[in-house]
């Protein structure tokens, strides 16, 4: 819950229902306190400020509510305590059930404090497990029958344990409710702890790229039938490889109900690429409303104005009404929501490119300061520029650089003597896909810009993961493949496959291909792609940087 920004925001939008119902705003101050708010924080002084913004609320509404033992439902996660052994004594001593029930709620109430042992570091996301609603109110009343302390119970600090005993069970009846509506801005984190991580990976599995996309789960399956659920979330999730099973849960569980999709730099404090979303725990309305806002700068106000815009005149061209099913015939199931029938079409139809060419992740040295160097600053006869035998200390590599159609941006080279012997048994490096080294195929830089560039992929090359490559798995020439990546058409399929700045060899594979069969088409293309690498390269080798340079063109 932060420090209670959402609560208070929610707070004024409780008290214009209650108002419009006919309530007191005094009357419904306290109503909203106790049975409309709720909240879970790991952190002491955000849950602090929290509760003090509420009790505020609550305050500027009714002048007495600080008198009153107004109980928020707001909760601080805390560990559950080291517990003596005299505790459960004197709890099976004051229990009013009989000792068979009264064994098994201590049991239960075990297994629970086991669940909260590293509840400051899970928070919200952990499972309660083995406990209905009907164990936990009668647990709650079997706590509660231990009113009173002896001097020998405040000795071994039972009241103490008492009362953290009884924070967890309010901590756990929250976590156990069905709500109507439940919204967040969830934690971005990719690197988690190591008790974190395991806990992820144990009872998250199919949303463990990253926490946020553990919470959009979590935050979706605590809803009530026809609840909502609201996320501002980095919107990678929405195009991903590794949050395809969130995106499969989301389509196939739920319904999009509506999303923004902001400008890279909408917070001018930080470049986050955010979108913010509803979903609805119901797979009836499929069709939900999308806005596109990426191509608008200027910070929030600026999209603000547009959401605005598109609100009262829904015929703007960044608005759109989509049906979900729409995206599982996508590969991945992006949430590609732009996408016209024609184009799904084309997904459908065409082949993906992988049954073509198969793209592949180079290495990565773990050291490049070690490791790669610019071909002129070792010795010309030590690589295998001008011979191309695969025996030389230095080899020639395709790195990122800067992206560029056709060719080019090749000018370093990696130290690889005795088949690259160091760089294998370096403890950073990983060598990926070496049986693909110093084959002839087509490359692209991983991390680009707003337009993806491809180009032709010379013999006798290694690649590394920021220059990814593919290679020919049928015999369709790579001229073909080329010329239509580097299309207006492919582009376009590129924006639905991946819209971030990160284009992988896992993503591209997906992109469809329509195969021509009119054989004058095919020979146009091998020569206008032909004569484009022939320029490009004539122009790359004109500069003294490149290792086939031969004469400055003003001689």
């Amino acid at each position: 819950m932060g420090s209670g920004h959402v609560l208070a925001y929610a707070f004024d939008v409780f008290m214009q229902l209650y108002t419009a119902e006919g309530f007191r705003e005094r009357d419904a101050a306290e109503l909203i306190m106790t049975n409309n708010l709720f909240g879970l924080e790991i952190d002491k002084r955000a849950y602090q400020l929290a509760y003090f913004a509420i009790m505020m609320k609550g305050r500027e509404y009714n002048r007495r509510i600080l008198s009153k033992e107004i109980k928020l439902n707001l909760h601080q996660f805390i560990d559950s305590p080291e517990i003596p052994n005299e505790y459960f004594e004197r709890l099976a001593e004051v229990s009013p059930y009989s000792y068979e029930l009264t064994t098994t709620l201590l049991n239960q109430l075990t297994r629970l404090l086991d669940q909260f042992k590293n509840a400051t570091e899970i928070g919200s996301i952990l499972k309660i497990e083995e406990l209905r609603q009907s164990e936990l109110d009668q647990l709650e009343q079997f706590i509660g029958s231990f009113e009173f302390f002896s001097d020998m119970d405040i000795l071994y600090q039972l009241p103490e344990i008492q009362t953290k005993v009884i924070s967890i069970l309010n901590i756990t009846r929250v976590l156990m409710t069905k709500y109507t509506a439940v919204t967040t801005n969830p934690p971005y984190l990719n690197k988690m702890s190591s008790n974190l991580d395991k806990y992820v990976k144990k009872n998250y599995p199919d949303v463990k790229t990253d926490l946020f996309s553990v919470f959009i789960k979590m935050n979706s399956n605590i809803l009530t039938e026809g609840g909502y659920a609201g996320f501002m979330t980095p919107f990678v999730w929405m195009f991903i490889k590794s949050y395809e099973e969130l995106r499969s849960f989301l389509i196939t569980n739920k319904s999009i109900s509506s999303l923004i999709q902001m400008e890279y730099s909408a917070f001018e404090e930080a470049t986050v690429p955010v979108c913010c979303f509803m979903i609805k725990n119901a797979k009836t309305e499929p069709v939900g409303n999308y806005l596109k806002l990426s191509d608008f700068k200027g910070g929030m106000t600026v999209q603000k104005e547009k959401v605005l815009e598109a609100i009262q005149k829904i015929d703007t061209n960044y608005y759109y009404r989509t049906n979900q099913r729409k995206f599982i015939k996508i590969p991945g199931s992006p949430i590609s929501y732009w996408v016209s029938e024609n184009e799904l079409s084309a997904f459908i139809h065409g082949n993906p490119l992988q049954d073509y060419y198969s793209p592949k992740t180079g290495l990565q040295t773990g050291d490049n300061y070690t490791f790669l160097r610019h071909w002129s600053e070792v010795d010309f006869f030590h690589t295998n520029i001008q011979n191309n035998t695969h025996y030389a200390k230095y080899q020639k590599i395709n790195t990122g650089g800067e992206s560029i159609k056709w060719y080019g941006n090749l000018s370093d080279v990696i130290l690889w003597e005795n088949n690259g012997y160091k760089i294998k048994n370096n403890k950073g490096s990983v060598i990926r896909n070496e049986n693909y080294y110093y084959l002839e195929g087509i490359s692209w830089k991983r991390i680009g810009s707003s337009e993806m560039k491809f180009k032709y992929l010379p013999k006798n090359l290694i690649f590394d993961q920021s220059g990814d490559s593919m290679f020919p798995i049928s015999n369709m020439h790579y001229q073909f493949i080329l010329g239509f990546l580097n299309s207006p058409v492919a582009e376009k399929f590129l924006a639905y496959i991946a819209p971030t700045l990160n284009l992988t060899a896992g993503n591209l594979s997906n992109i469809p291909i329509i195969e021509s069969n009119n054989l004058n088409e095919k020979k146009v293309i091998t020569e206008l792609v032909n004569q484009n690498i022939k320029e490009t390269k004539k122009e790359v080798d004109s500069s003294e940087i490149s290792w086939d340079f031969k004469c400055h063109p003003l001689i």
